[in-house]
Protein backbone atom coordinates (compact mmCIF):
# COMPACT_ATOMS: atom_id res chain seq x y z
CA UNK A 1 0.00 0.00 0.00
CA UNK A 2 1.43 3.48 -0.81
CA UNK A 3 2.68 5.39 2.03
CA UNK A 4 0.55 8.69 0.58
CA UNK A 5 -2.78 6.75 1.26
CA UNK A 6 -1.86 4.50 4.25
CA UNK A 7 -3.42 5.31 7.71
CA UNK A 8 -1.22 6.72 10.30
CA UNK A 9 -2.78 8.20 12.93
CA UNK A 10 -4.82 10.96 13.77
CA UNK A 11 -2.18 13.76 13.80
CA UNK A 12 -1.10 13.02 10.74
CA UNK A 13 -4.75 13.05 9.08
CA UNK A 14 -5.68 16.19 10.89
CA UNK A 15 -2.45 17.86 10.88
CA UNK A 16 -3.24 21.63 9.74
CA UNK A 17 -5.66 21.26 12.61
CA UNK A 18 -3.40 19.76 15.25
CA UNK A 19 -1.23 22.26 17.70
CA UNK A 20 2.07 20.42 15.77
CA UNK A 21 4.75 21.82 13.24
CA UNK A 22 5.93 20.37 10.27
CA UNK A 23 9.32 19.42 12.58
CA UNK A 24 6.74 17.47 14.71
CA UNK A 25 8.07 14.07 16.01
CA UNK A 26 4.78 12.22 16.00
CA UNK A 27 4.34 9.66 18.81
CA UNK A 28 1.29 7.44 16.98
CA UNK A 29 0.01 3.56 17.62
CA UNK A 30 -2.15 4.83 14.73
CA UNK A 31 -4.82 5.85 16.84
CA UNK A 32 -8.75 6.99 15.68
CA UNK A 33 -10.50 6.35 12.45
CA UNK A 34 -12.59 4.36 14.51
CA UNK A 35 -16.06 2.70 12.78
CA UNK A 36 -19.45 5.06 13.09
CA UNK A 37 -21.89 2.21 13.17
CA UNK A 38 -25.78 2.66 12.26
CA UNK A 39 -28.16 0.61 14.94
CA UNK A 40 -31.43 -0.75 13.51
CA UNK A 41 -32.41 -2.55 16.34
CA UNK A 42 -32.74 0.10 18.94
CA UNK A 43 -34.44 2.66 16.90
CA UNK A 44 -37.11 -0.11 15.61
CA UNK A 45 -37.89 -1.21 19.50
CA UNK A 46 -38.66 2.33 20.85
CA UNK A 47 -40.65 3.20 16.93
CA UNK A 48 -38.63 5.82 16.64
CA UNK A 49 -37.83 7.06 12.75
CA UNK A 50 -34.48 8.40 13.75
CA UNK A 51 -31.05 7.34 12.62
CA UNK A 52 -28.99 6.23 15.40
CA UNK A 53 -24.87 5.38 15.21
CA UNK A 54 -22.62 4.42 17.69
CA UNK A 55 -18.66 5.66 17.49
CA UNK A 56 -16.99 2.17 18.49
CA UNK A 57 -13.88 3.92 20.45
CA UNK A 58 -13.12 0.23 21.57
CA UNK A 59 -10.84 -0.41 18.37
CA UNK A 60 -7.93 2.38 19.46
CA UNK A 61 -5.42 0.96 20.37
CA UNK A 62 -5.17 0.72 23.99
CA UNK A 63 -9.39 0.09 23.95
CA UNK A 64 -10.33 3.76 24.53
CA UNK A 65 -10.80 6.77 23.34
CA UNK A 66 -7.68 7.79 25.81
CA UNK A 67 -5.53 6.87 22.78
CA UNK A 68 -6.85 10.37 20.96
CA UNK A 69 -5.70 12.32 23.45
CA UNK A 70 -2.59 10.55 24.73
CA UNK A 71 -1.01 10.64 21.14
CA UNK A 72 -1.21 14.74 21.54
CA UNK A 73 -0.14 14.91 24.94
CA UNK A 74 2.68 12.72 24.43
CA UNK A 75 3.74 13.78 21.15
CA UNK A 76 3.93 17.53 22.52
CA UNK A 77 5.65 16.32 25.96
CA UNK A 78 8.25 14.73 23.93
CA UNK A 79 8.95 17.64 21.76
CA UNK A 80 9.05 19.80 24.62
CA UNK A 81 11.68 17.69 25.92
CA UNK A 82 10.33 15.56 28.36
CA UNK A 83 11.81 12.52 29.77
CA UNK A 84 8.66 10.90 31.68
CA UNK A 85 5.46 11.32 31.92
CA UNK A 86 2.85 10.72 34.76
CA UNK A 87 -0.71 10.04 35.62
CA UNK A 88 -3.07 8.84 38.24
CA UNK A 89 -5.29 6.37 37.13
CA UNK A 90 -8.36 3.77 37.70
CA UNK A 91 -7.75 2.35 34.39
CA UNK A 92 -7.64 3.78 30.74
CA UNK A 93 -5.57 6.37 31.61
CA UNK A 94 -2.91 4.27 32.67
CA UNK A 95 -3.02 1.90 29.62
CA UNK A 96 -2.97 4.50 27.10
CA UNK A 97 -0.20 6.54 28.97
CA UNK A 98 2.47 3.59 29.53
CA UNK A 99 1.79 2.54 25.39
CA UNK A 100 2.69 6.08 24.38
CA UNK A 101 5.26 6.24 26.57
CA UNK A 102 7.01 2.73 25.31
CA UNK A 103 6.24 4.10 21.61
CA UNK A 104 8.08 7.51 22.15
CA UNK A 105 11.24 5.54 24.49
CA UNK A 106 10.08 7.24 27.69
CA UNK A 107 9.21 6.33 31.30
CA UNK A 108 5.77 5.89 32.56
CA UNK A 109 4.85 6.95 36.42
CA UNK A 110 0.88 5.46 37.24
CA UNK A 111 -0.30 5.95 41.04
CA UNK A 112 -3.34 3.80 41.33
CA UNK A 113 -5.85 3.20 43.82
CA UNK A 114 -4.66 0.07 45.93
CA UNK A 115 -7.37 -2.17 44.63
CA UNK A 116 -9.47 -0.18 42.60
CA UNK A 117 -8.14 -0.55 39.12
CA UNK A 118 -9.59 -2.87 36.42
CA UNK A 119 -6.91 -5.65 36.14
CA UNK A 120 -6.81 -5.79 32.18
CA UNK A 121 -5.57 -2.24 32.47
CA UNK A 122 -3.09 -2.29 35.10
CA UNK A 123 -2.11 -5.56 32.85
CA UNK A 124 -1.47 -3.11 30.23
CA UNK A 125 0.35 -0.38 31.69
CA UNK A 126 2.84 -3.15 33.48
CA UNK A 127 3.39 -5.10 30.13
CA UNK A 128 4.13 -2.05 28.58
CA UNK A 129 6.82 -0.97 31.01
CA UNK A 130 5.29 1.46 33.16
CA UNK A 131 6.27 2.56 36.79
CA UNK A 132 3.21 1.49 38.46
CA UNK A 133 3.21 2.95 42.29
CA UNK A 134 -0.25 1.95 44.03
CA UNK A 135 -1.51 4.44 46.77
CA UNK A 136 -3.85 4.07 49.46
CA UNK A 137 -6.63 6.55 49.08
CA UNK A 138 -9.11 7.22 45.90
CA UNK A 139 -8.35 9.01 42.45
CA UNK A 140 -8.38 12.37 43.88
CA UNK A 141 -5.53 11.62 45.93
CA UNK A 142 -3.88 10.49 43.71
CA UNK A 143 -4.14 13.28 41.54
CA UNK A 144 -3.11 15.34 44.11
CA UNK A 145 0.31 13.62 44.50
CA UNK A 146 0.81 13.59 40.84
CA UNK A 147 0.23 17.62 40.57
CA UNK A 148 3.04 17.26 43.82
CA UNK A 149 5.51 15.76 41.68
CA UNK A 150 4.85 17.46 38.44
CA UNK A 151 5.93 20.76 40.77
CA UNK A 152 9.27 19.21 41.93
CA UNK A 153 10.05 16.88 39.01
CA UNK A 154 10.50 17.23 35.29
CA UNK A 155 8.14 15.22 33.85
CA UNK A 156 4.89 15.92 32.20
CA UNK A 157 0.97 15.47 33.59
CA UNK A 158 -0.87 13.42 30.80
CA UNK A 159 -4.11 13.13 32.64
CA UNK A 160 -7.17 14.91 31.19
CA UNK A 161 -5.76 18.67 32.85
CA UNK A 162 -3.54 17.97 30.28
CA UNK A 163 -5.02 20.57 27.08
CA UNK A 164 -3.32 19.11 24.44
CA UNK A 165 -5.50 15.39 25.39
CA UNK A 166 -8.47 17.46 24.27
CA UNK A 167 -7.02 18.00 21.43
CA UNK A 168 -6.69 15.12 20.68
CA UNK A 169 -9.60 13.87 21.73
CA UNK A 170 -11.61 16.95 19.17
CA UNK A 171 -10.81 14.49 16.72
CA UNK A 172 -13.57 12.07 17.45
CA UNK A 173 -16.12 14.82 16.05
CA UNK A 174 -14.31 15.65 13.53
CA UNK A 175 -14.46 12.20 11.95
CA UNK A 176 -18.03 11.68 12.63
CA UNK A 177 -18.94 14.78 10.50
CA UNK A 178 -16.44 13.54 7.64
CA UNK A 179 -18.46 10.43 7.46
CA UNK A 180 -21.72 12.13 7.92
CA UNK A 181 -21.35 14.67 5.57
CA UNK A 182 -23.00 16.52 8.77
CA UNK A 183 -23.46 17.28 12.48
CA UNK A 184 -25.30 15.24 13.71
CA UNK A 185 -28.52 16.58 15.79
CA UNK A 186 -27.77 15.05 19.00
CA UNK A 187 -24.46 13.86 20.59
CA UNK A 188 -24.92 11.58 23.88
CA UNK A 189 -22.01 10.75 25.99
CA UNK A 190 -20.97 9.46 29.13
CA UNK A 191 -19.22 12.42 31.65
CA UNK A 192 -16.72 11.59 34.16
CA UNK A 193 -14.98 14.80 34.71
CA UNK A 194 -16.11 16.17 31.14
CA UNK A 195 -12.75 16.38 29.63
CA UNK A 196 -13.98 14.21 26.40
CA UNK A 197 -17.43 15.68 25.90
CA UNK A 198 -15.58 19.22 26.08
CA UNK A 199 -13.17 17.97 23.19
CA UNK A 200 -15.86 16.90 20.77
CA UNK A 201 -17.36 20.45 21.38
CA UNK A 202 -14.40 22.06 20.13
CA UNK A 203 -13.86 19.62 17.64
CA UNK A 204 -17.32 20.25 16.31
CA UNK A 205 -17.18 24.26 17.09
CA UNK A 206 -14.05 24.00 14.75
CA UNK A 207 -15.22 22.60 12.51
CA UNK A 208 -18.29 24.71 12.12
CA UNK A 209 -16.14 27.79 12.56
CA UNK A 210 -16.91 30.72 10.25
CA UNK A 211 -15.76 33.74 11.40
CA UNK A 212 -12.76 34.99 13.05
CA UNK A 213 -14.02 35.58 16.51
CA UNK A 214 -13.25 31.95 18.64
CA UNK A 215 -16.37 30.62 19.57
CA UNK A 216 -15.15 28.34 22.37
CA UNK A 217 -12.15 29.83 23.46
CA UNK A 218 -12.05 26.04 24.86
CA UNK A 219 -8.37 24.86 22.81
CA UNK A 220 -6.18 27.51 24.65
CA UNK A 221 -4.11 27.85 21.59
CA UNK A 222 -5.99 30.34 19.07
CA UNK A 223 -6.42 33.19 21.85
CA UNK A 224 -9.28 34.32 20.83
CA UNK A 225 -8.75 35.05 17.12
CA UNK A 226 -9.43 31.45 15.57
CA UNK A 227 -7.40 30.05 12.91
CA UNK A 228 -9.94 27.60 11.41
CA UNK A 229 -12.14 30.49 10.44
CA UNK A 230 -11.89 30.04 6.91
CA UNK A 231 -11.69 26.24 7.24
CA UNK A 232 -15.43 25.34 8.01
CA UNK A 233 -16.86 21.73 7.15
CA UNK A 234 -20.30 22.22 8.45
CA UNK A 235 -22.65 24.96 9.06
CA UNK A 236 -24.12 23.67 12.50
CA UNK A 237 -23.16 22.12 16.03
CA UNK A 238 -24.92 19.33 17.59
CA UNK A 239 -27.03 19.60 20.83
CA UNK A 240 -24.79 17.77 23.64
CA UNK A 241 -26.30 15.42 25.61
CA UNK A 242 -24.07 14.07 29.08
CA UNK A 243 -24.72 11.17 31.45
CA UNK A 244 -22.89 10.45 34.46
CA UNK A 245 -24.10 6.80 36.63
CA UNK A 246 -26.29 6.79 39.22
CA UNK A 247 -23.50 6.63 42.04
CA UNK A 248 -20.97 9.17 40.67
CA UNK A 249 -22.77 12.08 39.49
CA UNK A 250 -21.41 15.36 41.21
CA UNK A 251 -22.46 17.47 38.20
CA UNK A 252 -25.78 16.38 39.18
CA UNK A 253 -25.89 16.44 42.45
CA UNK A 254 -23.97 19.58 42.53
CA UNK A 255 -21.44 18.26 45.02
CA UNK A 256 -17.81 15.90 45.48
CA UNK A 257 -19.37 12.16 45.34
Amino acid sequence: MSTATRYTGLIEHYRDRMPVTADTRIISLGEGNTPLIRLENIPATIGKDVELYIKYEGLNPTGSFKDRGMTMAVTRAVEEGSRAIICASTGNTSASAAAYAARAGITAFVLIPEGQIALGKLAQAMIHGAVVIQIRGNFDAGMALVKEVADHAPVTIVNSINPYRLQGQKTAAFEIVDELGRAPDFHCLPVGNAGNITAHWIGYSEYAQHDSACVTMACGFCEGKCKYSDKSVTDKRPVMVGYQAAGAAPFMRGEMV
